[in-house]
């Protein structure tokens, strides 16, 4: 059982920067594949980022609208996923998760196993 931790969130300007962070424990960290979602009330949950696991060099893969902007990384001593996003937009406004699943990266909320509580990030115009 993996348990998820996300922190980071907040409220920024538009054109600022925050990085998010998700604390993973009680499982095998470098072998998940771990991934970020956003959501807003009344919309589904958007794909917004994932790693890979470590085996597979840590790939990374990132919807359109986040490209050039958002960077996941991880820190596999620490147990722990960072999405660092820059020039954020009033549009990037929403709770922010981060989940993992076993080896291979998706882009499916149902295709993750496991998931954190979440982080209110809010852009202001």
């Amino acid at each position: 059982q993996v348990q998820l931790v996300e922190s980071g969130g907040g409220l920024v300007q538009a054109g600022g920067s925050l990085r998010l962070s998700c604390a993973a424990s009680g499982g095998s960290f470098s072998r998940y594949a771990m991934g970020w979602f956003r959501q807003v009330p009344g919309k589904e949950r958007e794909f917004v980022a994932f790693i890979n696991w470590s085996g597979s060099g840590g790939t990374t893969y990132y919807a359109d609208s986040v490209k050039d902007r958002f960077a996941i990384s991880r820190d596999n001593p620490k147990n722990t996923v960072y999405l660092q996003m820059n020039s954020l937009k009033p549009e990037d406004t929403a709770v922010y998760y981060c989940a993992a699943r076993w080896r291979a990266g998706m882009v499916v909320p149902s295709d993750y196993a496991y998931w954190g509580q979440g982080t209110q990030v809010t852009v202001s115009p």
